[in-house]
C-alpha cells in the first residue's frame, strides 16, 4: 500500500530498516528536520493519521496505506493553518529549524493541552528563543507582542526604552518597517511553512550523482596510525573511494576561522597520522548511499601504536607529562610551549596585588571551576560539495563565516580563492559553534578527487564526541576590599583546557580576561592564565567567548566580599564599576586604544535590575506567596557584565544597497542568518536611510560570490560590523538617488527628500521607477558599496537578577523571578533583541543547572546523545523580565550596540549569588545540579563548594 503524503500518494518503497524521516526528505519534503535520530527533539515532528510522530523513530513501512501530513501539507488552499499564522504573528521562532516540528505538535492541542504546555511540548526542543515567543504563538498571543505594556506571570515584559530607576516604559514611537519597529523576520513565511532552505535542503535534480561520506574516527585518546587497509572498505557495495592521510594535504592550519589567521595556532591537519582524541576523524568514506558509506567505515583495517594520553590540564602542565603537540615547531605553529602543552599564556600585574592585599579588610580567596558546554545547535554540522559548469569548487555549508571558509579551503588546498565558492543557506544555529572548519575540508578533498558532488552530515553524537565544547576553566581567585566598600585587589590564576587542538583557545583565554576584569575599577590586579591540550574532545568558540566562565568566577568572588564587609551587593558594584572617564583595565598598563564609551547604561541596567526585583517581591507579598513554608529558603542575587561590541584586531564587512527597476531595493550582506536576526536589522538600517519600509527591502546573503569580503556573524558583529556598513552604503545611495531627482527636477538637492517610494522635490513628486530610468540614461550606477573595519568599539552591558527559594530538605530550586536589563543603545528592533535576550537566558540557565560533556576517565565522551545531555525544555525555563537602557551608542549604526553573545553571561553567577543568598552556601563549581544543591544542604557549611 502507498503512503499517501499530504494528500498525495507516493510511488517510492521504504527500504527496509527506513524511519520516517528519511523516506520524507527523499521524497522532498525538506521541512522535516534532523535534530537527533532518536526521538528527542521533536524537529522532525510529521502527522500520521492525524497523530504527531517523532519521524525519526517511526519506521517508514508502518506509514503504508496511512496518510501523512508534513508541514507542507499543513495549510490549506484558503491559507495557512491557525498555527502558522499564530507563529508568524507572534514570531515564534529564530534560527527556525525546530519550528517545523513545533507547529506540527501544537496543531493538534485542544484547550486543555494549551493549558499545560510543559508537559505537552515537552517532546520538542528549541535552543534559540527561550520558548517565550513560543508560548505566546501556540496560545495566540502574537498580538501582544508589540505592546510594550503585555503583563505575563513573571511580571511586565517591556521592549521599549526605559526610565532609569523605574522599570516604566517609555514607548518610543518607531516609523513603520524602520529603525525601532518589531519587524518580523523577512523568512517568516518560508520558515512557517518548511520552504526555508537549510544546508541539506538541496533537491536531488540538482545534485546529480551525489555521494554521501561518513568518517572513520578513533577509538583512542592517542596514537599513531601505523597503517589502514582500504581493501575491506572497498568491497563494500556503493563505496566509490576511501581518504586516508595519505591522501591529504599535509598543511597544518587551524580548524577557527578568525579575520587574521594566525590568531590560532597551526595545529591540524585534514587527516593526521596521530590522532589526539576519541573520536578524530581517520578515515572518510564516499559511496552511493550513507548506508554504504557507514559499512565502509566499520570495514576499514587500521593498525595503531598507542601513546601515552594526559586528560586533565593539571597533569598536562607537570613535568614530565606527554606532550599532545610534542613535534610542533613553536613559531612556526604558533604554540607557547609545545613540549609542556601550554598553547597560550598571559602574565600581567598592574599595580601591586601585595600591596592591595595588604590593605584589605576582608579577603576571599577560593577556585571556581567552569565545564564543557555544547552548542546542541539543532541543525548539526553539514556541508555539499560539488564542481560547476567552470570547474569552479562549490561548498554550501552550515557556517557563521563563509567567506573565511572560503580563505581557508584556498590556503589548505592551494587554489586560487577565485576558483571556489561557499554558500551558506539558513543555518539551524551556531552559538560559536560553526566559526570552525569541520566538514567542509573533507567534502572538498572528495570532490576535487571524485568530481562529483559530495555530501557530509555530521550524527547528534559526532556533534558530542568529535566537534568543539565551551572551554573549562578553572579559576583560581583572591580578592580583597576595604571596610568602606572599595576593592583593594584582584587576583586570578586561570587554567582552560582546550583539548586536543588549539582552536580559538589563545583568543578565549584573553577575552576572558578582558572585559571580566576591566568592569572594575581596581588599581590592583594580576592575571596569569594558561590554555593547556589535553587528549580530550576539542573546545571551540561558545557564546560569550571566554567571558561566561570568568564573568561566573569574578562576579561570585564580589559578592563574596559585599557579604564579608556587610555591604548590599549591588551597592558594592554600583561603587566600583566603571564610570564614562574611567580606563577598562585588564591585563595591560593602558585600555585598548580603539574600545571607548560610546554610550553608558550600566548604571541604568543595576537600576532597573534593582527595581525590578523589587516589584516582583512585592507582587509575589501582595498574592500571599511570600510564605513557601518552613522547608523554602528564599533568596535574592544579581550579576553584571560588559563586553567589547566589537572582536579586536579588525572585524570587516562589504555590503552594497542598490535601487531596483520595480522601485525596491536590495541589500548584499556577507553575514549569515542562523536566527541572529542579522537580515531583519539589515533591511531596517537600509529601510530608515532610505525613508521606505522594510518590506521593500530584499536581503541576499552569505554567498561568497555576492561581495569581496566578510569576515563573518560572531562576536556580535551583524548588526555593529556589517550593518554600519549597510547604512554606510544605504545613505551614500539616498544622496545618489536625491542627486538624480534634482537633475530631473531642477530644484536644489537640499529641496529634494526621499519619501516611501518617491523622492519629493518641492512641489514635484518622483516615483523612484523614474529615478532607475533617469539614471539609466544619464549613466549613474543606483549601486553602493559599504565597508566598515570593525573599529572604533564600543561597551555593551547586561545586568541579570534572580530571586529563587530551595527547598533545604530536597534541594529543589525554584526561581521566583529572573530579570535582565541590557544596553543595547538604540535598540533596531525591540522583539527580535528581547528574544536574543531570552534565548541568551535560556542556554545559560542550562549550562549553571545541568549541562555538561563528560568524559570519562579514558578520555570518552558519555554524553553523547540528547537524551544523556539535557538542555532546557519548555518545563525548564521561567519567563525573565527583559528591559533596556536608554543609550545611543556613538560608533554603532544609529545608535545600535551588539546583543547576541552578552545576555549570556551574567546569568550563572547571579543564580549562584541567589542560591547562596538563599542558603548560605557558595557553589562555586558549574553546574549546580539538585543533587549537589541537596548534598551540600545536608552537608550544611559556610566554606564555598
Amino acid at each position: 500500500m502507498a503512503i499517501e503524503i499530504n494528500g498525495t500518494a507516493s510511488q517510492a518503497t521504504p527500504r527496509p530498516g527506513q524511519c520516517l524521516r528519511t523516506f520524507l526528505r527523499e521524497e522532498g519534503n525538506f521541512g522535516v528536520k534532523k535534530g537527533c535520530d532518536g526521538g528527542d527533539c521533536g524537529a522532525c515532528t510529521v502527522h500520521v493519521d492525524g497523530t504527531p510522530v517523532h519521524s525519526c523513530i517511526y519506521p517508514a513501512v508502518r506509514a503504508e496505506g496511512k496518510a501523512v501530513t508534513t508541514i507542507e501539507g499543513l495549510a490549506t488552499a484558503e491559507g495557512l493553518h491557525p498555527v502558522q499564522e499564530q507563529f508568524l504573528e507572534a514570531q515564534g521562532f529564530q534560527c527556525g529549524f525546530c519550528t517545523a516540528g513545533m507547529m506540527m505538535t501544537a496543531a493538534t492541542f485542544d484547550d486543555d493541552q494549551r493549558a499545560n504546555l510543559p508537559r505537552n511540548l515537552k517532546g520538542n526542543l528549541c535552543r534559540c528563543t527561550g520558548y517565550r515567543s513560543i508560548a505566546d504563538a501556540v496560545c495566540g498571543h502574537g498580538a501582544a507582542q508589540g505592546d510594550n505594556g503585555h503583563q505575563h506571570d513573571a511580571g511586565a515584559d517591556v521592549s521599549g526604552a526605559q526610565s532609569p530607576g523605574t522599570g516604566d516604559s517609555t514607548v518610543v514611537k518607531a516609523t513603520p518597517g524602520q529603525l525601532g519597529d518589531d519587524v518580523p523576520a523577512p523568512a517568516g513565511h518560508a520558515v512557517v511553512t518548511g520552504t526555508a532552505r537549510y544546508t541539506l535542503d538541496v533537491p536531488g535534480d540538482q545534485l546529480p550523482g551525489l555521494l554521501h561520506m561518513k568518517l572513520l574516527r578513533s577509538p583512542y585518546p592517542h596514537a599513531r596510525i601505523v597503517s589502514i587497509d582500504k581493501a575491506p572498505a572497498l568491497a563494500v557495495p556503493g563505496v566509490v573511494a576511501v581518504f586516508t592521510h595519505e591522501d591529504a594535504p599535509q598543511l597544518l592550519f587551524s580548524t577557527a576561522q578568525h579575520e587574521n589567521f594566525a590568531d590560532d595556532p597551526d595545529d591540524t591537519r585534514v587527516l593526521d597520522n596521530v590522532v589526539r582524541f576519541i573520536g578524530q576523524r581517520v578515515a572518510a568514506v564516499v559511496a552511493e548511499s550513507v548506508g554504504a558509506a557507514e559499512a565502509g567505515a566499520r570495514a576499514l583495517a587500521v593498525q595503531y601504536e598507542l601513546l601515552e594520553p594526559v586528560f586533565t590540564p593539571q597533569e598536562a602542565i607537570l613535568p614530565g607529562a606527554p606532550a599532545v603537540h610534542g613535534e610542533k615547531d613553536s613559531v612556526f605553529s604558533r604554540i607557547s610551549r609545545p613540549l609542556q602543552n601550554v598553547v597560550a599564556e598571559v602574565h600581567a600585574e598592574l599595580g601591586s596585588v601585595a600591596d592591595g592585599f595588604a590593605a584589605a579588610d576582608f579577603i576571599h580567596e577560593h577556585t571556581y571551576q567552569t565545564q564543557r558546554v555544547q552548542h546542541v545547535a539543532m541543525e548539526t554540522h553539514a556541508s555539499i560539495a560539488w564542481l560547476d559548469e567552470d570547474n569552479r569548487l562549490v561548498i554550501r555549508s552550515s557556517t557563521q563565516v563563509p567567506f573565511l571558509v572560503k580563505r581557508t579551503l584556498s590556503r589548505v588546498f592551494n587554489l586560487p580563492p577565485e576558483s571556489i565558492r561557499v554558500v551558506a543557506g539558513r543555518v539551524g544555529g551556531g552559538f560559536g559553534g560553526k566559526q570552525e572548519v569541520l566538514t567542509e575540508d573533507l567534502v572538498a578533498l572528495a570532490a576535487l578527487a571524485l568530481r562529483r558532488p559530495v555530501q557530509l552530515e555530521f550524527t547528534r553524537t559526532e556533534q558530542f564526541t568529535a566537534t568543539t565544547t565551551r572551554h573549562p576553566f578553572t579559576i583560581h581567585v583572591k580578592a580583597g576590599a576595604s571596610r568602606d566598600g572599595y576593592l583593594t585587589a584582584l587576583q586570578l590564576d586561570v587554567l582552560t583546557n582546550t583539548g586536543a587542538y588549539g582552536n580559538h583557545a589563545p583568543g578565549v583565554m584573553f577575552h576572558g580576561c578582558g572585559e571580566s576584569l576591566a568592569v572594575y575599577k581596581c588599581v590592583n590586579k594580576k592575571v596569569d592564565a594558561h590554555a593547556v591540550y589535553t587528549n580530550t574532545v576539542p573546545a571551540g568558540a561558545f557564546r560569550g567567548y571566554g567571558l561566561s566562565q570568568m564573568i561566573f568566577a569574578i562576579e561570585s568572588a564580589i559578592d563574596e566580599l559585599a557579604v564579608g564587609i556587610g555591604m548590599d551587593p549591588l551597592k558594592f558594584r554600583l561603587k566600583n564599576m566603571v564610570r564614562p572617564g574611567d580606563h577598562m583595565l585588564s591585563t595591560t598598563p593602558e585600555p585598548e586604544e580603539d574600545v571607548h564609551y560610546g554610550s553608558y547604561g550600566l548604571d541604568q541596567c543595576v537600576a532597573l535590575v534593582r527595581d525590578a526585583l523589587d516589584r516582583g517581591k512585592e507582587r509575589y507579598r501582595a498574592a500571599g506567596l511570600d510564605d513557601l513554608g518552613p522547608d523554602w529558603v528564599v533568596g535574592e542575587g544579581s550579576a553584571l557584565s560588559m563586553i567589547d561590541t566589537v572582536p579586536p584586531r579588525g572585524h570587516f564587512a562589504h555590503t552594497r544597497v542598490s535601487l531596483e527597476a520595480d522601485g525596491r531595493f536590495a541589500v548584499d550582506v556577507g553575514t549569515a542568518e542562523f536566527g541572529n536576526g542579522t537580515t531583519t536589522v539589515h533591511a531596517q538600517l537600509a529601510a530608515t536611510a532610505l525613508a521606505t519600509s522594510a518590506s521593500k527591502v530584499t536581503v541576499r546573503q552569505s554567498d561568497t560570490d555576492l561581495l569581496e569580503h566578510d569576515t563573518g556573524a560572531f562576536g556580535s558583529a551583524g548588526t555593529v560590523v556589517a550593518g554600519k556598513a549597510t547604512l554606510g552604503a544605504a545613505l551614500e545611495l539616498a544622496t545618489r538617488i536625491q542627486t538624480v531627482a534634482a537633475s530631473l527636477t531642477g530644484a536644489a538637492l537640499t529641496d529634494c527628500r526621499l519619501v516611501d517610494g518617491a523622492v519629493e522635490c518641492g512641489d514635484r513628486t518622483v516615483p523612484l521607477k523614474e529615478i532607475v530610468d533617469a539614471a539609466r540614461l544619464q549613466g549613474v550606477r543606483l549601486a553602493t558599496d559599504g565597508n566598515w573595519g570593525g573599529t572604533p568599539r564600543s561597551v555593551a552591558f547586561n545586568v541579570h537578577g534572580f530571586r529563587v527559594a530551595v527547598n533545604t530538605g530536597t534541594g529543589e530550586l525554584r526561581i521566583l523571578q529572573s530579570v535582565q536589563a541590557a544596553d543595547a543603545g538604540v535598540v533596531v528592533n525591540p522583539r527580535q533583541c528581547r528574544g536574543q535576550i531570552e534565548g541568551g537566558i535560556a542556554q545559560a540557565l542550562g549550562a549553571v543547572l545541568y549541562e555538561e560533556v563528560k568524559v570519562d576517565d579514558a578520555g570518552r565522551v558519555t554524553t553523547d546523545i540528547l537524551r544523556q545531555y539535557h538542555i532546557p525544555s519548555f518545563a525548564d525555563v521561567p519567563r525573565s523580565e527583559v528591559y533596556f537602557a536608554t543609550t545611543n551608542d556613538s560608533t554603532g549604526p544609529l545608535g545600535a550596540k551588539s546583543m547576541s553573545e552578552s545576555p549570556f553571561n551574567p546569568v550563572a553567577p547571579a543564580l549562584a549569588n541567589a542560591i547562596r543568598n538563599a542558603t548560605g552556601i557558595r557553589f562555586g563549581e558549574l553546574p549546580i545540579a539538585r543533587d549537589k544543591i541537596y548534598l551540600a544542604l545536608r552537608d550544611r557549611t559556610t566554606a564555598p563548594v
